[in-house]
């Protein structure tokens, strides 16, 4: 019964771990779109900052006056800082391996993208290095995890007629 359990086990959590790759890629991809489009707009606001003759910093600072022009400054102070932190963010996944990847990404996941990410999450088969390692290593994590807690079920079972 244990061996059943623990190939049952390796089964599914090869085939879930194999899933990483594309998870990540998928989690990338928007990503960088989420990246382009804030580009997009912190250059609209640094060019209209500069044909007024004002730098970012300056612009941010004539957002005063009225309680909604200064949250729309907040806004765009926040927004700038999102982009700073979504661009070191894509630059980090973009230079990793496989392994860093999976170190790096719970630090570095945003919610929002992770969410739209895995909402439209298409399970792929790995084809290639990186998908059948983590299938690999799910497999086995499977295998022993499932199978040594089945084990031990089984000993305590026995143990208790």
């Amino acid at each position: 019964m244990a061996r059943i359990a623990a190939t049952v086990g390796a089964i599914v959590l090869g085939v879930g771990a194999s899933q990483f790759p594309e998870f990540s890629q998928q989690y990338e991809q928007r990503l960088g779109g989420a990246v382009d489009e804030l580009r997009i707009v912190a250059a609209q606001f640094d060019t209209s900052a500069a044909r007024a003759g004002l730098t970012r910093e300056e612009a941010l600072q004539d957002y005063s006056g009225t309680e909604f022009l200064e949250l729309r400054g907040e806004d765009m102070r926040e927004t700038f800082v999102r982009l700073e932190k979504l661009e070191g963010d894509l630059a980090t996944l973009q230079n990793s391996t496989a392994a860093q990847k999976i170190a790096n990404l719970p630090a570095m996941l945003d919610t929002q993208i992770a969410q739209r990410a895995w909402e439209n999450f298409e399970p792929a088969v790995p084809v290639n290095v990186e998908g059948a390692a983590f299938a690999v290593m799910g497999g086995v994590a499977g295998f022993a995890g499932v199978g040594g807690l089945a084990s031990l079920i089984g000993r305590r079972r026995r143990k208790s007629a």
